[in-house]
């Protein structure tokens, strides 16, 4: 059997069993995104330098706070109208510091944070971040970063040639940061406990409230939509700690995900679901190959005649058609059958994305089409 492209087939004969964890999340308990602006002090020459004016007026405040005077280092405007800076800031780069703040996260814990040029600093290895403000969508701040990045990309320029591996211009700081603020959540307060499945699907939904429904007793747990499911759970933090614990651990047959065929026109790749059905339809492939070939040749006049000498142009026409037969899909036929059938065509992938679509506009695909 000849593949046609990298094809996944989803052929698992029976649904497995999966836990409540792995298929729903609890509402509330996320983590949540934090961002600031700071800088990176002690580069190897690999700065902003006194093109990017913000780098110097950060370097001139951050300086100013902590007493230094910087009385005089700040010049008027240059020609293009926009405040210049004296200060050496060849070895100073502004950064952007992100930072997601797990759910439950205490003050005094620590947290990664990851930094990135936002000028045009070359490399932030070797770098140390100054002390910098992290703060939530709501502008509070919520931990504070500081420490020695590690940069694992690497440039170097040499005789005119270039060579970079990864990105020097961004870097991490393990436990860079410190919480300063706690993030309420509602898992304490309300007298639910909502679960949220991953995947919206009411089969699956329903399957999850059945089994808290048998394990713990009647309406227990009841469903609000496809996606949401409100569990009634005690309202002393350690026990309700202990009720989710066991609920999340609870294993229940998900309902199996509708008939989908995704598609990579770029690379021919080709998912193509377990659930995949085509009704009846017939479909041929063979690509109609043209080929001309032109010769040039001389023709010259017999003997005292007046003809003169005259170049011909012939053309050669040939048209070769593969003797591909066509092939019939019965209704229902499944995935096996689809997957054998376009393989005995020998189509190439970007022929096997057309086959699908035609199949799809003809209505005889019982599948969504994913074209990414």
């Amino acid at each position: 059997m000849r593949y046609l492209a990298l094809l996944t087939l989803c052929l698992s004969l029976s649904a497995q069993a999966d836990r409540i964890k792995d298929l729903t999340n609890v509402a509330g308990v996320r983590s949540n995104q934090l961002i600031g602006y700071g800088l990176v002090v002690g580069l190897n020459g690999t700065g902003d330098g006194a093109n990017i004016s913000f780098t110097g007026q950060s370097l001139k405040s951050m300086l100013s706070r902590l007493g230094v005077s910087v009385d005089g280092v700040i010049s008027d405007f240059d020609i293009a109208g926009t405040q210049a800076s004296n200060l050496p800031v060849d070895n100073v780069a502004a950064v952007m510091v992100t930072a997601d703040l797990p759910p439950f996260a205490k003050p005094g814990q620590t947290i990664d944070v990851n930094v990135s040029t936002i000028g045009v600093s070359e490399s932030l290895r070797g770098g140390t971040l100054v002390l910098t403000r992290l703060r939530g969508v709501d502008g509070n701040v919520y931990a504070l970063a500081q420490g020695a990045l590690t940069a694992t990309g690497v440039e170097v320029n040499a005789a005119g040639d270039e060579i970079t591996i990864g990105v020097p211009t961004s870097g991490r700081i393990p436990n860079g940061a410190s919480v300063e603020r706690m993030v309420e959540t509602p898992f304490l307060r309300s007298e639910h406990v909502v679960l949220n499945v991953r995947s919206g699907d009411f089969t699956t939904a329903k399957a999850i409230v059945d089994k808290i429904n048998d394990t713990f007793g009647p309406e227990t747990a009841q469903a609000i939509d496809g996606v949401s499911i409100a569990v009634r759970a005690p309202t002393e933090s350690n026990q309700r700690v202990s009720f989710v614990s066991m609920v999340e651990n609870l294993e229940v047959t998900p309902g199996e995900a509708s008939a989908k065929v995704v598609v990579n026109s770029r690379t021919g790749t080709v998912v193509i679901s377990r659930n995949v059905r085509v009704t009846a339809a017939a479909v041929t492939h063979g690509p109609i190959s043209v080929s001309i070939a032109a010769t040039n040749e001389v023709s010259q006049p017999n003997p005292f005649t007046d003809g003169q000498t005259a170049v011909v142009q012939n053309a050669g026409v040939a048209i070769e058609e593969p003797n591909n037969k066509m092939f019939l899909f019965q209704p229902g036929v499944d995935l096996r059958d689809i997957v054998d059938a376009v393989n005995q065509t020998g189509a190439t992938p970007s022929s096997l994305i057309a086959i699908l679509e035609a199949l799809k506009t003809s209505g005889s695909l019982r599948a969504e089409l994913v074209v990414i």
